[in-house]
């Protein structure tokens, strides 16, 4: 790989896209990256933090309700949702903005 590399470099054809494009690239990840952030904050505060099912395992107590059943539909499962999606692109977002700053130290 380091000899397509070296030859790309010496044709010329890598080290202008490189640098022409990829540090705007980094750029529009490192925003997108922020925004993620602030939403995967603010939505894991707004999550409820009491959990019903740990608490009704000590007591005994039944937690067959409709609530319980039917929890994806609900508010806390909507931020769920939106939790586990923003923390998937904040997690593609991150690996691509170190691969182009690989990329760009060549």
């Amino acid at each position: 790989m380091n000899l397509f590399l070296m030859f790309a470099e010496a044709e010329g054809v890598i080290s202008d896209f490189v640098a022409n494009v990829f540090p705007i690239a980094r750029l529009v990840l490192l925003i997108i990256i922020t925004l993620c952030a602030l939403v995967l904050i603010v939505t894991t505060l707004m999550q409820s933090s009491a959990n019903p099912a740990g608490s009704s395992a000590i007591t005994g107590g039944a937690s067959e309700t409709y609530f319980s059943q039917n929890k994806d539909n609900s508010r806390d499962g909507k931020l769920k949702r939106i939790t586990i999606w923003m923390a998937s692109i904040l997690v593609v977002c991150v690996i691509l903005y170190f691969v182009t700053g690989f990329w760009l130290a060549f």
